[in-house]
């Protein structure tokens, strides 16, 4: 990256002009430059190794040990702190592959609720810095600064510092930073340098930032995707770029002139704030296409999880439940159900995509899974049951007293993915 004519102290925020190794006030070794840094206004912020890191930072003597949060042998990661990152181990990994990776790692059952109230707190500060948030996920969420240096008296680059640091200092978990001009450079900006991480990437130096990089960082396209591209000699964006429309649409189908946009550093999304959310989803892509019931239904109880956390997050509720497969030549399969009252329990959202996907078993194989819950509503609304279903307050309740019965007794008081992974598992093996 070319070095600006000043450059910036994160930690005291002090801005000189020479280039320096550390800082000329307090020493400090984390220096920030940017050409563009007084223009770059989009941001996107990542809590790092959230649910690892909270887990650390309420039982110090974690702190140089590996932890991996997540189900049992049978389950998934749901995260996983950097040191045993170090060893392998990654998020949506089966367990036991984990474990083989990392056989000293500390495995915690997730806290949701304690989760959440985290994230809510880190959700405050964003909003003290400008209306403009849209969150993505329980851990991560975009924000547009445009217009608030005269509310703050300074860029948004040493605003974001400042929120940073307050993070840190008083919430007790650390973020990653990206900022840009766009969404989607600043998503990849926040990749660049973690942990405590604060990278930028300017309008003039996107093209040539993004040329060289493989097309798997494109949003969608996953490694199944990329061996397909490479047989055709597109192996970068610079060769996507590069694409006569014939074979682009021979390549990438109808999502073809999105890919195109994002690959010549467009992108027109606004951030969108919280209460304009029409749905929440999550899905992954597999490095290994497969119709195994024993991959597929743990991983769609750990995006089932995922996604009643980010909606009790965001505080709210929905009563459509959808499922997302994409298939190994890149059909694109959805099912969708309606169900009696609004929910945001990851116990009911699993029960749903599970009747969606079990008759899809017997296709694929799939290269990509995703469930997502429309038809919001408040949270306050979801979940109160009805004359037709008196079983959901029962089950709110269940759920809400997991994370309480697990901080009281230990994590492994509540197994209840462990145990759905289990049956799934065996049933699987019985068919």
């Amino acid at each position: 990256m070319t070095i600006a004519a000043s450059s910036i102290c994160r930690d005291c925020r002090m801005i000189f002009g020479e280039a320096r190794a550390r800082c000329p006030q307090c020493g400090s070794p984390r220096l920030f430059a940017h050409p563009e840094w007084k223009k770059l206004a989009i941001a996107h912020v990542d809590c790092d190794a959230f649910y690892a890191t909270i887990e650390k930072r309420d039982d110090p003597t974690l702190a140089a040990k590996p932890v991996i949060v997540g189900g049992g042998r049978r389950g998934v990661v749901s995260t996983a702190c950097y040191i045993a990152r170090i060893h392998g181990v990654r998020s949506a990994m089966p367990m036991f592959k984990a474990l083989a990776a990392c056989p000293n790692a500390v495995v915690i059952n997730p806290d949701m609720e304690k989760y959440v109230g985290v994230s809510r707190e880190v959700r405050r500060l964003m909003l003290e810095l400008t209306p403009l948030v849209e969150p993505v996920s329980i851990d991560e969420a975009f924000l547009d600064l445009s217009g608030t240096q005269a509310l703050h008296g300074t860029a948004p680059a040493i605003t974001l510092m400042r929120f940073s640091e307050r993070v840190e200092h008083e919430i007790g978990v650390t973020v990653s930073i990206g900022l840009s001009f766009n969404k989607f450079l600043a998503k990849i900006a926040s990749d660049l340098d973690k942990p405590r991480g604060f990278s930028a990437i300017g309008k003039e130096e996107a093209l040539d930032f993004l040329a060289p990089k493989p097309v798997t960082i494109l949003p969608g396209v996953g490694k199944a995707a990329a061996e397909r591209f490479a047989k055709e000699g597109v192996n970068t964006v610079f060769d996507l770029r590069s694409l006569e429309p014939r074979r682009m649409l021979k390549l990438l189908g109808n999502d073809g002139a999105r890919l195109v946009r994002l690959a010549n550093a467009r992108d027109d999304r606004r951030v969108t704030p919280e209460h304009e959310t029409k749905s929440v989803s999550a899905e992954t892509t597999f490095n290994a296409d497969t119709r195994d019931p024993e991959v597929l239904l743990p991983i769609l109880m750990h995006l089932s999880e995922k996604v009643s956390a980010r909606m009790k997050a965001k505080d709210l509720g929905g009563s459509t439940i959808t499922l997302k497969l994409k298939t190994s030549n890149f059909r694109l399969i959805t099912r969708a159900r309606s169900i009696a009252s609004a929910t945001n329990l990851a116990g009911r959202i699993y029960q749903t995509a599970r009747a969606l996907i079990e008759p899809e078993l017997a296709g694929g194989p799939y290269r990509l899974i995703g469930v997502g819950v429309s038809e919001l509503v408040p949270g306050q609304e979801a979940d109160r049951g009805d004359l037709a279903d008196l079983s959901v307050a029962r089950e709110a309740g269940m759920e809400r007293a997991v994370d309480a019965l697990r901080a009281r007794f230990g994590p492994d008081a509540i197994t209840r993915g462990l145990v759905f992974a289990r049956a799934h598992a065996d049933k699987a093996g019985r068919s």
